[in-house]
């Protein structure tokens, strides 16, 4: 397929993006092009729009970024036959190299030389995206188009509270980001006694109580650690996960974690974190497990059946709807964290 494009293209030097015609890319052998219907904005693409010092050491500008999507099979490359032109679909935003020894062994979602869609390669705020077909994931019938484009994140979600027993257990979740909202959500679907919010933006507090929070913490006006030993008569969470990659929190969800307790931490603190190992791990018998992405596909498998199930409701989540034209719009939102997940329309 030849033409032209919309997309929204990172430039280098600067924050912000701008919304331009680029070439309908041109797929390879063994790859898909698909036609985007909804693309999804996460934290990440907002490091690479406000151009921040991660961004400036990660990212090569001019290109297109976003990495979480859902569209239709536009074309296939001539060695592709796992999915057909027309397949509603989504796709594992890691491209792994297949040949290290994770991937050997079972773990591709820690691949030793993952590249991440819309980071390191062209990404998918844009009409048309091109993906490995072994990164496709055929999305049921009839799944509406924001929802499927949410599923990368909420594999995260999943990941991180899945990966410990969680039924029974009195959880806490530690930020209450679009994805930390979406881990109340599955914290609450599988069981857990107890799902502890905590966050300081009063707006997507009272969304993780529609996400199934059964407390809600603001630190603005509690100390979380009082809050929490209370909730759960003394003893501290069963399970926290960490979402929100601030240094102190980190180190008060290190301290609430009850004594045999995990932590489960998905955040990406800027700079290096200064804890109490002996005290609060060692002593207290902690399993603390740092979260990456999705588990290939296992992850995936979960997070589409929990959606088409609707074992989990997860629309409250995405609050906004805006055309990739409007894209300054919604990343505003997410700037000033008065949204949840904001979606563009292409």
């Amino acid at each position: 397929m030849s033409g032209k494009m919309k997309a929204l293209i990172k430039k280098p030097g600067e924050p912000g993006a701008v919304c331009d015609l680029v070439p309908i890319p041109e797929i390879g052998k063994h790859e898909v092009l698909i036609k985007v219907k909804a693309a999804s904005i996460c934290g990440t693409d907002v490091h690479i729009y406000h151009w921040d010092e991660w961004a400036k050491q990660r990212v090569k500008p001019p290109y297109v970024f976003g990495h979480e999507f859902s569209g239709e099979v536009a074309a296939v490359g001539e060695h592709v036959t796992s999915v057909k032109e027309g397949d509603t679909v989504s796709a594992e935003t890691h491209i792994v190299c297949g040949r290290c020894v994770p991937c050997l062994t079972g773990k591709k979602h820690v691949c030793s030389n993952t590249m991440i869609l819309g980071v390191d390669t062209e990404g998918c705020f844009a009409e048309y995206v091109k993906v490995p077909a072994e990164n496709i994931w055929k999305n049921p019938p009839g799944m509406p188009d924001d929802l499927a484009s949410i599923q990368e994140p909420l594999g995260n979600a999943v990941h991180t509270v899945l990966s410990g027993i969680t039924a029974g257990a009195k959880t806490a979740i530690v930020g209450c980001g679009p994805i930390g909202l979406m881990a109340v959500a599955v914290a609450k679907a599988a069981g857990a006694s107890q799902v502890i919010a905590i966050d300081k933006n009063e707006y997507r507090l009272d969304l993780a109580v529609q996400m199934g929070a059964t407390e809600t913490i603001s630190i603005e006006k509690d100390d979380p650690l009082k809050i929490v030993s209370a909730l759960t008569g003394g003893w501290g969470a069963d399970l926290v996960c960490e979402m929100s990659g601030h240094p102190t929190a980190i180190r008060q969800s290190l301290k609430m974690a009850a004594n045999g307790g995990r932590v489960h931490i998905l955040s990406l603190p800027e700079h290096p974190v200064c804890i109490d190992m002996t005290n609060d791990i060692v002593f207290k018998g902690l399993t603390v497990q740092g979260i990456t992405g999705r588990k290939m596909f296992e992850t995936w498998r979960q997070v589409s059946e929990l959606l088409h199930t609707e074992t989990i409701q997860i629309r409250p989540v995405i609050t906004h709807h805006f055309s990739l034209e409007e894209f300054e719009k919604g990343f505003d939102l997410m700037r000033e964290g008065q949204c949840g997940k904001v979606v563009l329309i292409p």
